[in-house]
């Protein structure tokens, strides 16, 4: 999502718990099922997402092996309800569901734009599952403005077909920022030059490790440091910077990063998601951050997609911070004043699958335990209730009928020092997922 710049302040620390009970049960599950379904790499497959507003279609445009699989080898099937899009791998002698994973693409907010209205529009992605050892259905769910999942692509794999592709990506140079064990255990980052020349690859190195080392000085990261791996990739470009479009500013840079995503000045993307995932497949990876050599504020986050962030603006640790709430956890924008290239994007009658916003449709599934009896539902926005879990009117790009529990954070604004409880604890909840043992 595009970061803002509205100012206000709050700084929580209280966290959610986790389900104990669901981990347990799909702790039993996972530990069996990775070796006798997969092997310890990765299989990449490639689709395209193409329709308008109202119509979205795939299909999948290769497959490739890759070497390393950094995802969680006994956790396989998510937990939580997240992601507007999601992947799914089911044995195809059982029909038994074997991995999924949710996810938010580039092609998703596109559809939510005004030219989505007038024009179809085709966006490539790249995603990674663990590598089959016997056929499999793969499939790519869209989940509709009603709520539910509708079937967007269906393909069964064949594991040994000769038309995977095999060939090596484009190799560069590696630096271990931080390494605490198995890629299977920990969640492993892969840090991504964007922007960078040969010759400035010694700031690349200064920069990833300046927003490494601010990440985990924020909670609840700050406790979990011992669970995370993080590599920089030195993927090298033949120019410095990127492109600014509305400035006639153009780059030759190896992940064709841009600002101005939807002709907003400061959403920083990419569509180059092939790339992308060839640079990343150097290393084993939980998430893709890519640092644009750019000193003008902005970025993007996308759920278990792709994080982007400028690292030379006064606020790009703060960026860094926010668009991993985004990619890693798929927290929701808590902004509601800025302007975004967006159009309707929650649907008010249905709840948001999203941790930190509400719709009061079905509250109980989200923060009402940390909402205290004496505490008003709505909450004013008043000094009254400045350090206060409630529900507070705005956020979602909307300032009204949309909800968020705290009157400040990380997710809304760049004053915070850090996270909301509700925010924290659901990020909690996915490291632990992502490393149980």
């Amino acid at each position: 999502m595009v970061v803002n710049t509205s100012i206000k302040t709050t700084n929580m620390k209280k966290l959610t718990a986790f389900s104990l009970l669901a981990m347990l049960t799909l702790s039993l599950f996972g530990q069996n099922a990775f070796t006798e379904f997969f092997e310890s790499k990765s299989l990449r497959v490639d689709f395209y997402l193409y329709g308008n507003d109202k119509e979205t279609k795939g299909t999948v445009a290769q497959l490739k092996e890759e070497p390393f699989w950094g995802g969680p080898s006994k956790l396989l099937i998510e937990p939580y309800d997240q992601g507007t899009y999601r992947v799914q791998v089911f044995d195809k002698a059982s029909n038994k569901l074997l991995f999924s994973k949710g996810f938010n693409p580039l092609f998703q907010e596109w559809q939510s734009t005004l030219e989505a209205r007038e024009i179809t529009k085709m966006y490539y992605h790249a995603f990674q599952i663990p590598y089959p050892k016997q056929d499999v259905i793969f499939k790519v769910d869209q989940r509709a403005w009603e709520g539910d999942f509708e079937n967007v692509i269906t393909k069964t794999i064949d594991p040994t077909n000769y038309f995977i592709k095999k060939d090596q990506a484009r190799q560069f140079d590696i630096t271990n920022l931080l390494m605490n064990g198995n890629a299977n255990e920990k969640i492993d980052i892969a840090i991504l030059a964007e922007g960078y020349t040969k010759a400035e690859m010694d700031k690349f190195i200064e920069d990833a490790t300046r927003m490494i080392n601010y990440l985990f000085t924020i909670p609840p990261f700050d406790r979990f440091k011992n669970h995370f791996n993080v590599y920089a990739i030195h993927s090298e470009s033949e120019e410095s910077g990127t492109d600014i479009p509305g400035e006639h500013i153009y780059k030759n840079t190896i992940l064709n990063t841009s600002f101005y995503t939807f002709d907003s000045p400061r959403y920083l993307t990419t569509s180059d998601m092939g790339a992308v995932a060839d640079a990343a497949s150097l290393v084993p990876y939980d998430q893709v951050y890519v640092l644009v050599n750019s000193p003008i504020y902005g970025g993007g986050g996308f759920y278990n997609y792709i994080n982007l962030t400028s690292v030379d603006h006064e606020l790009s640790e703060k960026v860094f911070v926010h668009e991993f709430g985004h990619g890693f956890v798929g927290l929701g924008d808590e902004y509601y004043t800025s302007a975004t290239s967006y159009n309707d994007f929650y649907n008010l009658e249905i709840e948001p699958w999203e941790a930190n916003i509400t719709t009061l449709k079905e509250f109980d599934k989200k923060w009402k335990d940390l909402v205290a009896e004496t505490t008003p539902v709505p909450t004013p926005r008043t000094p009254a209730y400045a350090n206060t879990v409630g529900v507070f009117e705005g956020g979602g790009y909307s300032a009204k009928d949309i909800y968020s529990p705290v009157q400040d954070c990380r997710m809304k604004s760049n004053e915070p020092e850090g996270f909301c409880p509700v925010c924290e604890g659901m990020i909690e909840k996915v490291i632990l997922f992502l490393t149980e043992k």
